[in-house]
């Protein structure tokens, strides 16, 4: 038989890898003693914690995360009430990026839908439950917090129901469809001392909160204009949220609400006047009940101005920018679930530059409702509570006047 000369290079390779092979055996066969130092795994267990020494120069950007996820039985359990788009496709796969929650009930009526997510998540069939059972949800102690996703109407019912079992509440946007339904909610929660938080997911996602940092931090001089609109082509005229009686309303609410919260979020401050403009398309079924388009200005007391928009009969568009006296920052994709960019524009050394700023993305999901979670773990009180909501249905009310008279509204 034959064999091809082997060139000493392949050869001395292959024996290097064998040897090094052999070498991690027997030292995993070894029995472990507290002094043996492991060459490959530097894995140390410190404060509960398993921790890495650096194998880069201290001159170089570390990437541990602040903190690791907390033991299943420490996590604050869910129940996620309504089994829509929103919560099937976003929400519950949350859970999985979560370091605080955990996934401990569904709520829907539907059988099926409990059957089958069920079993995706592993719940057993006393953690599922139709709303006729939802009482039933007082007596399982893993259930801390109660998320509601139903249509904006039902919002106030369920919130209130949730506060009388003693739950704490996570309640999605817009809070509800008039800001007295919104009072309402806050003092329920008040009076069972429950935590109510408005699941304005934006609050918590990376590029929206470096953008706040630094306007804030007046980096580049006073806030002058911001300018931000959020847009999307609305189909089946079937839908809830085309239905006034369910939605309250129509693009506003829905998703012109983030640029108004963006706004108020940058700034830190309460808009002082409004003026606006709404339309919708004549003869299009989607606008028999609620609005198309709106379009609305603010001026707030720190003399900054803001232009807003939002459409329910558009291409898609979200961007936000905000204009300052030395430079702008321009969030492309502000508002939908990923795709966020930050970038700086400003002159440097004469000539105009934008610099994208690296802002690491997470899922906003799981960012707010480990924030939820953390507020129940510490006593705190959340970033966005019933009151934010509130003020979001007052300004909202605010704009429809103000459309409505075409008159400029001083508040």
């Amino acid at each position: 038989m034959h064999f091809a000369r082997m060139p000493l290079s392949v050869f001395t390779r292959r024996r290097a890898l064998q040897v090094s092979a052999g070498s991690l055996f027997l030292a995993a066969a070894a029995p472990a003693t507290a002094a043996d130092a492991n060459p490959v795994d530097r894995g140390r267990v410190r404060e509960g914690e398993v921790r890495f020494p650096a194998i880069v120069k201290s001159n170089e950007a570390g990437e541990r995360d602040a903190e690791g996820p907390l033991p299943d039985d420490q996590r604050v359990g869910f129940a996620v009430v309504a089994l829509g788009r929103l919560s099937v496709e976003q929400i519950l796969p949350a859970f999985a990026q979560s370091r605080k929650a955990k996934l401990a009930a569904l709520v829907s009526g539907s059988p099926a839908k409990l059957q089958v997510l069920g079993r995706q998540y592993g719940l057993g069939e006393d953690q599922l439950f139709t709303y006729n059972d939802f009482e039933k949800l007082a007596s399982i102690e893993a259930v801390r917090v109660i998320y509601i996703v139903l249509p904006n109407a039902l919002h106030k019912e369920f919130v209130l129901r949730s506060a009388a079992l003693g739950k704490h509440v996570l309640c999605e946007k817009p809070m509800a469809t008039n800001s007295a339904d919104a009072e309402a909610m806050i003092a329920a929660c008040k009076d069972k001392n429950v935590k109510l938080m408005i699941a304005y997911r934006c609050r918590y996602q990376p590029h929206h909160k470096e953008l706040i940092r630094r306007v804030q931090n007046k980096e580049y001089g006073p806030v002058k204009l911001i300018e931000a609109v959020n847009a999307q082509n609305q189909g089946d005229p079937s839908q809830w949220r085309l239905q006034k009686a369910l939605s309250g309303g129509g693009s506003l609410p829905d998703i012109g609400l983030y640029c108004l919260n963006a706004t108020r979020a940058t700034l830190g401050e309460e808009p002082a006047e409004i003026q606006a403009v709404l339309n919708s398309t004549p003869n299009d079924p989607r606008f028999r009940e609620v609005e198309e388009s709106v379009v609305w200005t603010m001026r707030f007391p720190s003399g900054a101005l803001a232009a807003l928009s939002t459409s329910y009969g558009t291409h898609r568009a979200s961007r936000m920018a905000v204009h300052m006296d030395e430079a702008s920052l321009i969030l492309d994709h502000a508002f939908p679930y990923k795709g966020q960019r930050l970038s700086l524009v400003r002159a440097v050394d004469g000539l105009e530059t934008e610099t994208v700023i690296d802002v690491t993305a997470k899922d906003q999901f799981a960012l707010e409702i480990d924030h939820m979670a953390g507020c129940v773990l510490n006593n705190s009180a959340p970033t966005t509570p019933g009151e934010e909501g509130l003020r979001d249905m007052r300004l909202m009310a605010e704009i429809y006047q103000a459309a409505e008279s075409g008159a400029r509204l001083k508040l």
